[in-house]
């Protein structure tokens, strides 16, 4: 087998540049943010290295997006052929792995999707479907749901979806290193969000100072990120490379360098990396990427540097680096006693665990109201059942209610769900019940 894999190519890229969808044309999320990345992979002569592969993306299927969204009311009506083919580049890079034609891969693509949670009314946060959580259930769905995977999301916002989609699963370890949430939207990733009560410890969030650098982000990739993946043993490693914590983004007030992001994936050595957010499309985007590839090729980057020369680049705050590593002890100590926790004094005694939460969607201008109650259960990590209203202004209220059965649910739980949806009606109050089992893959709706 090793001697196979040295015959393939070390990294394949699969791009998408979405140049015939955009939210606004003056938006930071617009057109052209990818085609200078791809000017510069072309003037480099990446894309004719012996080791580089591209493939074209597939489009996703129903079938992918709803094994890990509900999309309300339905796919067509909040989704375009963009988000389809987004999703279905990632899939195609996870496909390129798992069958080895590649080593390593990269999607550079458009849409984003580390914001879009579980249930989704719209787009929040530039995103509509989260590309990462659907190449996760297609790798589990079609090469084995006991696959142990872990995210490391380095977008400077909180990869607030991705998080709500893994925060009760077992088998997904999600780590997001971010701007503090407390200076910057989405306003969550505290380091208190540690997990459901099925999955306690397995949500680690590190939110980052504003101002913080490579030195930050580097410190707190070896001496967290590193120790964690060692001992959690996963057999695939995803990096959501978001780049908006790059110096000159307009949106964030970070200080990471295109060599801060080589160095980043030279020590977490991902399987898969997904491009999320990034902003300064032509003075950063295309030397960061340029750096990442070459990092993941295993060639020389330090001669990357970006065209202003770093000029803006300033030295992070005062105390930075000491609340960093305050915030890394407390969850190398979360981390190393997660199994010894009782998690009754966390979630209560009992029988469901419920959380109640206002989401906004920012670009699309919705409010939803959630309520999830997720099963207590010491033989799986239970199923859950989850109810929203959401509003769009000017629009009229829509009123759901969600059964979800995740992978390896027991039989007590699966016969639970399955009476719960039974029980469920499209009446007082409800416009539409579903049910999400994503094991036997059966997606069922009632209006």
């Amino acid at each position: 087998m090793d001697t196979e894999r040295c015959t393939i190519p070390q990294l394949g890229l699969v791009f998408f540049p979405a140049f015939d969808w955009a939210i606004s044309p003056d938006h930071p999320e617009r057109e052209e943010r990818l085609l200078y990345t791809r000017d510069q992979l072309v003037e480099e002569g990446l894309l004719d290295l012996p080791g580089v592969m591209e493939f074209r993306p597939k489009v996703a299927t129903e079938n992918d997006l709803k094994r890990t969204h509900i999309c309300i009311p339905s796919i067509p009506a909040v989704l375009t052929k963009a988000h389809l083919i987004a999703a279905g580049g990632c899939i195609t890079a996870a496909k390129a792995v798992m069958e080895q034609k590649v080593k390593k891969a990269f999607a550079l693509l458009r849409p984003p999707g580390h914001h879009a949670m579980r249930l989704v009314h719209g787009a929040r946060g530039f995103c509509t479907i989260n590309n990462e959580a659907i190449l996760i259930e297609y790798i589990r769905k079609h090469y084995g749901s006991h696959l142990k995977i872990a995210v490391v999301d380095t977008d400077a916002h909180h990869a607030d979806g991705s998080q709500d989609i893994f925060y009760n699963d077992p088998g997904v370890l999600h780590i997001s290193l971010h701007q503090d949430g407390r200076t910057l939207y989405p306003g969550t990733g505290n380091l208190d969000e540690l997990g459901g009560p099925g999955a306690y410890g397995l949500t680690l969030n590190i939110p980052l100072p504003p101002g913080s650098g490579d030195r930050e982000l580097l410190f707190v990739t070896k001496n967290l990120v590193l120790p964690v993946l060692e001992e959690f043993q996963p057999d695939l490693v995803i990096n959501g490379a978001g780049q908006d914590n790059h110096y000159s983004d307009p949106l964030t007030h970070m200080q990471v360098t295109a060599q801060g992001y080589a160095e980043l994936n030279k020590l977490l050595q991902p399987d898969l990396v997904v491009l999320e957010g990034g902003y300064a499309i032509e003075g950063a985007l295309p030397y960061v990427n340029v750096a990442i590839i070459l990092a993941l090729l295993g060639m020389d980057y330090s001669r990357v540097l970006e065209p202003d020369g770093q000029r803006d680049l300033v030295p992070p705050p005062p105390g930075a680096l000491e609340l960093v590593k305050k915030e890394v002890a407390y969850l190398r100590g979360v981390w190393a006693k997660r199994r010894e926790i009782d998690l009754d004094k966390i979630f209560g005694t009992a029988p469901y665990y419920r959380r109640e939460r206002r989401i906004y969607y920012d670009t699309d201008d919705i409010l939803e109201h959630q309520v999830d109650q997720i099963k207590r259960c010491n033989k799986c990590s239970g199923y859950r059942v989850i109810y929203s209203r959401a509003q769009k202004r000017v629009a009229r209220e829509i009123s759901v209610a969600v059964v979800h059965l995740p992978w390896h649910v027991c039989a007590d739980c699966r016969a639970e769900a399955e009476s719960a949806y039974e029980r469920l009606h499209p009446d007082g109050g409800l416009d539409r019940v579903y049910l999400q089992d994503v094991e036997k893959e059966v997606f069922l709706e009632k209006q």
